[in-house]
């Protein structure tokens, strides 16, 4: 009985050394972002890792998520193209570690141990210090091991949906609406800092489309409204307004697109307004109009696009937040989603003050877990998403906020 005893302690044992001992390998293909590009900027990361590394100003940012705190061990896996030698710095929370490259010794190449204080996302910066070729090395994933890791560590690991997964969660707010809803009514407010380049605040999606703005670029924003083509046919334009640009769009699907090149500024609030009339000829017009809440009388008018085949009005309304530059990933963006009413054709408008959240595939596969929606302190629904933050908020509930009670005040007669 007991050599038995000591044989089943000695098994315990083993397996509960190996489970302390294993090694995960995140992939720098889906998880890994240039936050500091050198001036050349050669540097890139695609599906295969980081290459073309030969700045010492690059530094690139890999994240995972661990669920305990505790020491972090941490190696590169990769090679060494381009030179025979080069030492990297490794840095964890203010921690770093030199490693040591070298063409004569095979990958992994060990970065050491670091401090995790608490659980949640870890950035790991890696930065060139020194090599004697034109490379510091091809980096295709970062192991990671020891206590911190033991109960469990999240990263993407879906190769397939790297771009995707770079990119970040988009998170949702849907809306239910009364029958035969003509118009819907909502405004944004993005606070400063929180609206970063490759944003999309969406405001009023529908079934077909949608209607929100955008940040373009470090020097371009937009307002964009946008209706898909039907299965059979193609949405046409009727009008649009001053200044707006009008096209198609593929991609994700096609349809007609449009959108205004406007200076919309970060803690301004925002009013959306979009319309759905049945044209009586068996198709739908879906028109929208964009206002700053600081001049209310004054609306722009940003398109009519033509839906053939179908006669309806809005449905399946909904609020979304995304980013849709897959480098600019790892910046956090928020914005305050609120007021929102629906108007059926011949009736009064309705507060709408319950909102169901739910986040894309990335978030609900556990690619990403930086994700979160619920009420703000401005009485006004949230959504939040990127920047690797911890905790995140679990997708699939209802929020409800508190009626404001004051209908929109627009004479819809007098809209251009």
């Amino acid at each position: 009985m007991r050599s038995i005893a000591y044989q089943s302690l000695a098994l315990l044992f083993a397996i509960s050394t190996a489970a302390h001992a294993a090694t995960s390998t995140v992939p720098l293909g889906g998880n890994a972002f240039i936050t500091q590009a050198s001036s050349g900027a050669n540097e890139l990361i695609n599906d295969t890792g980081l290459h073309n590394w030969n700045s010492s100003q690059a530094v690139i940012s890999v994240y995972v998520d661990v669920q305990q705190a505790g020491t972090l061990s941490l190696a590169l896996a990769g090679a060494l193209n381009g030179a025979s030698s080069s030492t990297v710095k490794v840095t964890v929370a203010g921690q770093s570690h030199n490693v040591n490259l070298s063409s004569t010794s095979p990958g992994p190449f060990s970065a050491g141990n670091f401090s995790v204080a608490q659980a949640g996302y870890v950035k790991v910066d890696l930065q060139g210090v020194s090599t004697n070729g034109g490379y510091y090395g091809d980096i295709s994933g970062l192991q990671v091991s020891g206590s911190a890791t033991n109960a469990g560590v999240t990263y993407a690991n879906d190769s397939a949906n790297y771009y995707w997964s770079r990119r970040g969660p988009s998170v949702h707010l849907g809306f239910t609406a009364p029958a035969n809803t003509e118009y819907f009514y909502s405004e944004i407010n993005v606070p400063a800092g929180q609206d970063a380049i490759g944003s999309y605040f969406m405001a009023n999606g529908f079934n077909v489309g949608y209607f929100g703005m955008q940040v373009n670029s470090a020097t371009e924003r937009r307002v964009l409204f946008s209706v898909w083509d039907p299965p059979s046919g193609s949405t046409t334009l009727v009008r649009k307004g001053a200044n707006v640009t009008t096209n198609g769009f593929g991609g994700e699907g096609t349809g007609g697109q449009s959108y205004l090149v406007f200076n919309w500024v970060a803690g301004h609030t925002y009013r959306f307004l979009t319309r759905a009339q049945p044209d009586g000829n068996g198709n739908t017009q879906y028109t929208s109009w964009f206002s700053d809440a600081a001049t209310p009388a004054t609306w722009n008018l940003i398109a009519t696009w033509q839906y053939p085949g179908t006669s309806t009005y809005l449905s399946g309304l909904y609020s979304f937040l995304e980013c849709f530059d897959p480098e600019r990933g790892y910046i956090g963006r928020r914005a305050t989603y609120g007021n929102e009413w629906a108007k059926p054709a011949g009736g009064a408008w309705t507060e709408l003050t319950s909102a169901y959240y739910d986040v894309d595939p990335t978030g609900l596969n556990r690619q990403r877990l930086d994700f979160a929606g619920g009420v703000s302190g401005a009485n006004a629904f949230y959504l939040r998403n990127d920047g690797f933050f911890t905790p995140s908020v679990a997708s699939g509930q209802t929020f409800v906020r508190s009626a404001n009670g004051t209908a929109p005040d627009i004479d819809l007669n007098a809209l251009p």
